[in-house]
């Protein structure tokens, strides 16, 4: 598990060994036309729906005016000339009316991406879905075992070749004429004409037969964020189905405090490239507000195996 890697980042230090039991994965992201049917049997109203509870979003800090408390959710909107990569909030903006059925904001939608990934999801949602639907989400080490896909150590979910032969092999930035986070009019054709998600099962499976474990949308994974989770997985010697930390803890980020509450996010997305963002890779992690969902921003689902799955 983690990387030593040249491209690896210091929270995917060191490479160490985990032993895990077995597990059933879902073949791809869980889809528009899945969590359709879980709002439709449910009536769950996703947090992207909800007016923003800013005591629950952060507490202590002055509440901004009502009326700037509306639902809505963060949409990559990119840029339209290169710009310092130092500032995301040149290519991120929170949308009113962004949700899971309008990924981009009120004038999107999702007809005919029945089988894209649903996106636009926080950590709640997911947990909501995962018990209608009798599974759980991954832990991270279940995760990265599955990304994998047997080749232990490889670069990549499909080995050490970025494009092998010429083929990308997952839906990210990389082959683009423009460059992150320039948007204009040459994208990917596989993602519908739009920078954004593509079907799921588009590119090869990995070794598992597991689709998109790295690449089209970023997925939630059950723990806790820790930047240097691995060192104190490594120092521990052996170590059995981890669960990960029992708290988050990341000093890298100083725009919150180091203990703010943030999950983990695995396998990178659509808007992932070599400028600015390698983590189409089975060992890139990040840590994401539980709270704050995202139009990058999905999920898979797995299940103990004494649990019978479709």
């Amino acid at each position: 598990m983690g990387s030593d890697h040249k491209l690896a980042q210091q929270n995917e230090r060191p490479a160490h060994k985990v032993r895990i039991g077995g597990f059933w994965m879902d073949r791809t992201h869980v889809t528009n036309a899945q969590f359709a049917a879980f709002v439709k049997a449910t009536g769950y109203v996703t947090t992207a729906e909800r007016k923003l509870d800013w005591e629950k979003i952060a507490p202590g800090t002055p509440k901004p005016p009502d009326s700037e408390l509306v639902p809505g959710a963060m949409v990559f909107i990119g840029t339209d000339e290169p710009v310092p990569l130092d500032d995301y909030s040149r290519w991120w903006a929170f949308v009113p009316g962004a949700d899971w059925r309008h990924p981009q904001g009120p004038s999107s939608n999702i007809e005919g991406k029945h089988d894209h990934p649903v996106v636009q999801v926080s950590y709640d949602d997911v947990a909501a879905y995962a018990k209608w639907a009798g599974k759980r989400l991954p832990t991270e080490a279940e995760w990265e075992f599955a990304a994998r896909g047997g080749l232990e150590q490889a670069t990549y979910a499909w080995g050490d070749d970025l494009a092998p032969q010429g083929r990308m092999m997952a839906n990210i930035w990389e082959g683009r004429q423009e460059r992150f986070p320039v948007v204009k009019p040459i994208v990917s054709a596989k993602a519908g004409g739009a920078v954004g998600t593509s079907p799921a099962g588009t590119f090869p499976a990995n070794g598992y037969g597991l689709y998109d474990m790295t690449g089209n949308a970023w997925q939630w994974v059950a723990d806790w964020y820790s930047s240097i989770y691995f060192v104190t997985q490594e120092r521990a010697g052996k170590v059995i189905d981890p669960r990960g930390p029992s708290e988050s803890y990341d000093p890298e980020d100083r725009s919150v405090p180091v203990n703010a509450p943030k999950r983990v996010i695995r396998g990178g997305s659509f808007l992932c490239n070599v400028d600015y963002c390698l983590s189409y890779r089975p060992s890139a992690r990040r840590g994401s507000d539980p709270l704050n969902p995202m139009s990058h921003l999905g999920f898979r689902l797995a299940a103990d195996v004494d649990r019978r799955v479709t």
